[in-house]
């Protein structure tokens, strides 16, 4: 054999071996597995997880302890403990960017793209989030079985959308900090597992309407199993990646305490107290001058008042920029000592790992900080089994590869896009087309022919993912496509001429522009909200040769100024779908063709270019019309507007009507006695909600009608708003008190309820940050039909 020949067979066999070695399942290691790692006390399942935690505890070196405040934490063979990687990633699927998730090293290569957060919200329903929940906690069991992925994934990211520029806004549930809220409920609820034996092979029944709500409780307030540990991230304040020459690793957010309490907190303060979240993440900005990670006061307020039983990881490298960016401790030492003291129990990253036995040495950290997290940490493993020995026999044991990918899966993900997509405008009902009458279809623009494009970030392999090309062209089969543009930057018109020319020949043509990956992202935001390079000249230039009205399709998470589009009566329709995962180009097709009913709604306001005049770093939220600043969020914002907050079409119409609600609501009952005098003699006009006694009481129902006047059946998305008595400094405009996804069907009434919690819904922070019930008339407001409440003491 030529030494030629022998260095091609050579190479053969090493290439051989690679790919066995990525497709062979890695050997799965689990603590407390017998003969030999068992009997330690940490492993007797029988004891409460703190006696465990602390067990274990004892049992390690300062070196071994500081070695697991990493999210790659070191193993312990001694102990019989492998290794565990805490940082893998679930936004809206089982993702790529933690490793502790990889589809190449066993039987799992794909896992179910749901669409991105943002789209999810636009449905307005709470069962669809549970269940998304809980199919990726089921995806995710199933890898952890098979050793390719963790137990710990760092989602939902439920801050709010506050700038229409931040990049990683498509990650939020939008700008409404009660959606939020509630979209943390049912999220973390169902990745978390609670009642998974009731969601565990659910059908597609359970969620094709989303009338029926998904009510769950948790007696043990957080101390139970835990399916998959869910994290709310990123505390607090945080929407901005990189803007001009600020940095999300070094910008301080300076904020209002009135905004902090009604806005960015309370997302997280419903995390804990509601969902009984396990993981809580603090952010890379400082907040008012100091590092997130470094405040103990908001980390310790979320154990001490609301009751937070979980552990607290940092942002990936957020100790590090402490020093190295911000220049706020004077040693990398100061940096990881300043951090564990306030409250944060792990490390994303290595710095901990290296610098935390020096911060002992030096005195600035004692070992009993490190005690103190790794009892967290540990008693967040416990709850999920993770030393339990083999996962094959405990409850979660039977969850495997064939779980992953199913068939309710990919049906929910497809469902999940259909109610997410929003219908903004439609002149002259002209969608949905009739597939019957469409000879020809022309699909055009940058976007139109990229499946890899709809997934927005933290996304994983996908199932079966698909272009919208191809989604469409299932529908149609004489459809053509042109891109237009090379690319979404759009920086020629090089193209558009073959466009007009596709678009003269076709019998209708869907215009597909916006956003993806390249214009908005995880460390990069945007600087305008026009489409990006010639996009807007492609789309009025097919418009125009267009022989019919086109449809604009929109993709992309952030808001876009399309006021020219929305103004050109060439353009009849306009379809937002953002980032609607792999099922998007099915949902897309549906709407388009009549075979679903468009109900979602806008999470987020639509802004004019003439907004990007605001400096990206001003936090504040409420408006300064002496100064000219127009605040922010539909709750503050008083400027012009493309497309509002909760702005969505159907295929019908629907009337309103208040079946029930009371009139008049007395708290004088309910106050303590001494507030009661003081209210008196002080005539003061607002009630402090913590000289509540109780407010469960005072809760009441709001009945509701809602008629569909058309002859289409469909869901419909109920927005209950409230404005309550101008008597606070900043008070907002309106805002959202509840909401609910109704199915409705033609010429027939459908009725609904929305729970009022007083001290919740109809009180506002003031600028000490301390919410007041304003006393006097509370409008209750549906669309345009209005109900008073006359709250006094």
């Amino acid at each position: 054999m030529s030494l030629h020949w022998l260095w091609r067979f050579l190479c053969v066999l090493i290439f051989l071996q690679f790919y066995l070695c990525i497709s062979k399942p890695a050997s799965v290691q689990f603590p407390c597995k017998p003969p030999h790692h068992h009997s330690f006390t940490f492993c007797n399942k029988s004891l409460p997880i703190t006696t465990r935690a602390q067990s274990l505890i004892s049992l390690l070196t300062l070196q071994e302890k500081i070695k697991q405040l990493s999210n790659n934490a070191s193993g312990i063979p001694r102990l019989g403990i492998p290794a565990y990687e805490w940082w893998s990633e679930s936004l809206h699927g089982i993702a790529t960017n933690g490793p502790g998730v990889s589809f190449m090293s066993g039987p799992v290569s794909k896992a179910t793209g749901f669409p991105q957060v943002l789209v999810t919200a636009a449905a307005f329903n709470r069962t669809l989030w549970f269940l998304i929940g809980s199919a990726i906690a089921i995806e995710a069991r199933a890898m952890y079985n098979v050793g390719q992925a963790g137990l710990t994934f760092w989602a939902p990211n439920v801050n709010i959308f506050r700038d229409p520029r931040w990049g990683r806004g498509q990650e939020t549930p939008g700008e409404d900090p009660m959606v939020a809220s509630a979209y943390a409920i049912a999220y973390v609820k169902g990745l978390q597992g609670v009642n998974w034996k009731d969601t565990n092979g659910f059908s597609a029944n359970k969620f094709k309407t989303g009338a029926k709500r998904v009510l769950v409780e948790d007696d043990d307030h957080g101390n139970d199993g835990l399916m998959v540990s869910a994290c709310c991230k990123h505390v607090t304040a945080y929407d901005l990646e990189s803007w001009g020459n600020f940095s999300r690793y070094s910008f301080n957010a300076v904020v209002t305490e009135q905004d902090l309490e009604d806005t960015f907190q309370t997302p997280f303060r419903t995390c804990v107290q509601e969902a009984n979240v396990s993981c809580l993440m603090c952010s890379y900005n400082q907040v008012n001058g100091v590092p997130a990670c470094a405040r103990e006061d908001l980390l310790q307020k979320a154990r001490t008042e609301w009751g937070f039983k979980g552990y607290i990881t940092s942002d990936c490298d957020a100790v590090a920029t402490i020093f190295e960016y911000q220049n706020y401790t004077k040693s990398p030492e100061d940096a990881v000592a300043i951090t564990i003291k306030a409250g944060m129990d792990i490390n994303c990253g290595s710095y901990v790992a290296r610098h935390g036995q020096l911060a002992v040495d030096q005195g600035k950290l004692r070992e009993e900080n490190i005690d103190r997290a790794l009892l967290n940490l540990f008693s967040v493993q416990l709850r999920l089994g993770l030393f339990d020995g083999d996962p094959k026999y405990g409850k979660f044991g039977g969850l495997g590869p064939e779980n992953v990918c199913t068939t309710e899966h990919r049906t929910l993900a497809l469902e999940a896009a259909r109610q997410g997509i929003v219908l903004v405008k439609n002149d002259g009902k002209f969608l949905p087309l009739d597939k019957r009458t469409v000879s020809s279809l022309a699909i055009i623009g940058p976007l139109a022919n990229n499946a890899s494009s709809l997934g927005g970030d933290y996304t994983g392999y996908s199932c079966n993912p698909q272009s919208l090309f191809e989604g469409l062209k299932e529908f149609v089969d004489k459809t053509s496509y042109e891109g237009g543009c090379l690319d979404v930057s759009c920086n020629s018109d090089s193209r558009f001429h073959e466009a007009r020319r596709v678009a003269r020949k076709a019998d209708f043509v869907v215009l597909v522009a916006g956003l993806d990956l390249s214009q908005e992202t995880e460390d990069h935001d945007r600087v305008s909200l026009l489409l990006p390079g010639e996009q807007m000249a492609l789309v009025s230039s097919v418009a125009a040769a267009s022989k019919k009205p086109v449809i604009l399709v929109l993709t992309g998470g952030g808001p876009l100024d399309v006021s020219f589009a929305r103004d050109n009566p060439k353009i009849a329709s306009i379809l937002w779908i953002g980032y609607p995962g792999e099922a998007g180009p099915r949902a897309l097709a549906e709407i388009i063709f009549g075979e679903y009913n468009p109900a979602g709604k806008l999470p987020m306001t639509w802004y004019p270019e003439s907004f990007t005049k605001i400096p990206m770093s001003d936090m504040r939220m409420r408006s300064d019309p002496a100064s000219g600043y127009p605040g922010r969020t539909y709750r503050f914002y008083i400027g012009d507007q493309v497309y509002g907050f909760g702005r969505g079409l159907s295929y019908t119409d629907f009337t309103y009507k208040f079946l029930s609600a009371p009139r008049k609501l007395s708290l004088s009952g309910f106050l303590k006695a001494k507030r009661v005098l003081n209210q008196r003699e002080e005539n003061l006009d607002y009630v402090h909600v913590n000289e509540m006694t109780s407010c469960n009481i005072l809760r009441f129902q709001v009945q509701i009608s809602v008629t569909n006047i058309g002859d289409v059946d469909g869901n419909h998305v109920v927005m209950l708003f409230s404005r309550v008595p101008k008597i606070v400094m900043g008070t907002p405009e309106k805002q959202l008190v509840g909401f609910d996804r109704v199915h409705t069907t033609s010429y027939k009434s459908t009725e609904t309820s929305i729970s009022i919690d007083p001290c919740e819904h109809l009180s506002v922070a003031n600028e000490k940050g301390e919410r007041v019930i304003p006393l006097g008339d509370h409008v209750l407001m549906l669309e345009d039909i209005e109900h008073y409440v006359t709250i006094v003491v």
